[in-house]
């Protein structure tokens, strides 16, 4: 009889449990959506109808390929081939509407004062963690929040302070130097030639980054480089699909490569690491790059607790932590820059006017000899374009964000769970926010700076982000790209090559399909 009473007790759990999964299932992959779906409705909203599990991301996977699969004319817009599910469920349902990533409704925001509620909010309004496979490209400052957030961009700030940027210039002054050095060699003999600028661009960044912040060469950190590069292509892949609970420990093809390349990768900055700390404990001077800053503010803080050691473990950084905020600057670092600048050679080279201008003012400010910082932000024609460039080619294209409990945000009133998404490019496309021109390149239009650039004084450029979380490294890149644009207009003069393709497209940040073939012309 006991034995009968386990059994039927055991029978009784198991049917139990089998039907809490089941109930959980049902409620994640149909009865919840399908509410969220009527309270959006209920407030005026509209979007595309829920489909089961996959939401839009079946169909917006389709639109992509379709839209990257031939180039288009220069003249073309590019929303329809950079954000094509995006720009059609805009144009379709309205600014201020919604579609699904997955069980998940997803609701555009183009207001520009919602943006900025939504950025200036950061603990309302959090960064989106859809797919733990996403964290092993990088997880660092960007991807943090409340205390963990705090206490990091506290002890990373003063690395990017604009004095520690200065020290930074004869770094960027010699990685410059190497790449146009080889540009002048591929030119020498006939003073002119056809090159694809952007492999020379993203290797000029990765050195930029590589010296900057470890003190090291681009050579030192080229296995790196090629690791993030291709773990990036397959966080793409797996952002571009729905998240099932538990599936980053399936020993799928993709899973276990992104995982051999996180342990290569932390292995190779660990070593990085421990010699630096090694240094500093022997007593050598914390080189001036990111990492001894970073290192040096971290001990600061155990410093400062003086003998409270539960007080210091809670402020400073672990080796662990340490290492994923090398791997964002690895990544963050480099492609930002290169993104802008390849957009900037190939906008100046289909306007050469502008190209000229910028030129005049370079050699105005600098002649032959090298930047330097003072002169740097005296380049106020050189800055414009810079924005403009931001403005039209965004290295991100949208960011999101998601609320956890029911949230106010203007007249709406959103449930928990609804992700929110800023498309940053079709923010900085609208015709009513930039004028009719809002499309054409016309750096003109920040001549008076930020805030006079819109057609109605209401400033909608995050190409940086907004608010408290605006990113850390924005002067450090427009430094950077400032640098490199004066350095290569007192040299060369380009122009598009007949066998320029334009094809923009997003693989994390937005690049050139196929390259950026210029005709390089030695002045």
């Amino acid at each position: 009889m006991e034995l009968d009473r386990l059994a039927i007790s055991s029978v009784g759990a198991v049917v139990a449990v089998v039907t809490w999964l089941g109930w959980s299932a049902l409620n994640w992959v149909w009865l919840r959506p399908r509410r969220l779906e009527r309270r959006l409705r209920e407030q005026g909203l509209s979007g595309t109808s829920y489909k089961l599990l996959f939401g839009d991301v079946k169909d917006s996977y389709a639109m992509t390929e379709r839209a990257k699969s031939s180039p288009i004319p220069f003249s073309q817009d590019i929303l329809p081939r950079v954000v094509p599910f995006l720009h059609n469920s805009v144009n379709t349902y309205g600014k201020i509407s919604f579609t699904w990533l997955g069980p998940n409704p997803r609701v555009n925001i183009m207001d520009p004062e919602l943006v900025k509620e939504i950025l200036s909010k950061n603990f309302h309004f959090r960064k989106l963690r859809s797919n733990p496979l996403a964290k092993l490209l990088a997880n660092g400052l960007a991807s943090y929040e409340d205390e963990q957030w705090t206490r990091h961009r506290k002890l990373i700030n003063p690395a990017f302070h604009i004095e520690k940027l200065k020290h930074m210039l004869p770094a960027f002054d010699t990685s410059c130097s190497e790449m146009i050095s080889a540009w002048e060699n591929t030119v020498s003999t006939h003073g002119f030639c056809e090159l694809d600028v952007w492999p020379f661009l993203q290797a000029l960044s990765r050195d930029v980054i590589s010296r900057t912040a470890f003190g090291s060469n681009y050579e030192e950190g080229r296995r790196i480089f090629q690791l993030q590069t291709e773990q990036a292509e397959h966080t793409i892949k797996a952002l571009n699909s729905v998240y099932i609970p538990g599936w980053r420990f399936m020993p799928t093809k993709r899973n276990n490569r992104m995982k051999e390349i996180e342990k290569e990768v932390k292995a190779s900055l660990r070593a990085m690491i421990d010699k630096r700390l090694k240094a500093m404990k022997a007593g050598e001077a914390s080189n001036e790059d990111l990492l001894g800053k970073m290192l040096e503010s971290n001990l600061r803080e155990v410093q400062d607790s003086g003998k409270d050691g539960k007080k210091a473990a809670g402020m400073m950084m672990s080796i662990d932590e340490v290492i994923e905020e090398c791997k964002l600057f690895y990544f963050a670092g480099q492609e930002t820059t290169s993104v802008l600048l390849v957009w900037t050679m190939v906008l100046l080279s289909k306007h050469p006017h502008w190209q000229q201008l910028a030129r005049e003012e370079v050699l105005q400010v600098f002649g032959n000899d090298k930047p330097n910082f003072d002169g740097l932000n005296r380049l106020k024609i050189v800055t414009m374009i810079l924005n403009e460039v931001l403005r039209l080619y965004p290295p991100a294209v949208a960011m999101i964000r998601v609320i956890h409990k029911e949230t106010k945000l203007g007249r709406l009133c959103l449930p928990a769970g609804t992700i929110l998404s800023i498309p940053i490019i079709l923010l900085h496309h609208d015709s009513k926010v930039w004028g009719d021109d809002a499309k054409e390149f016309n750096p003109e239009r920040f001549s008076e700076g930020l805030s006079k650039a819109t057609k109605n004084g209401v400033v909608s450029f995050f190409p940086f982000g907004w608010g408290p979380r605006i990113c850390i490294g924005q002067n450090f890149a427009m430094l950077e790209a400032k640098m490199a644009v004066a350095m290569i207009l007192q040299r060369f003069s380009f122009e598009l090559s007949p066998s320029y393709t334009h094809a923009p497209h997003t693989v994390i940040t937005l690049q050139p399909q196929y390259g950026a073939h210029l005709i390089l012309q030695k002045i």
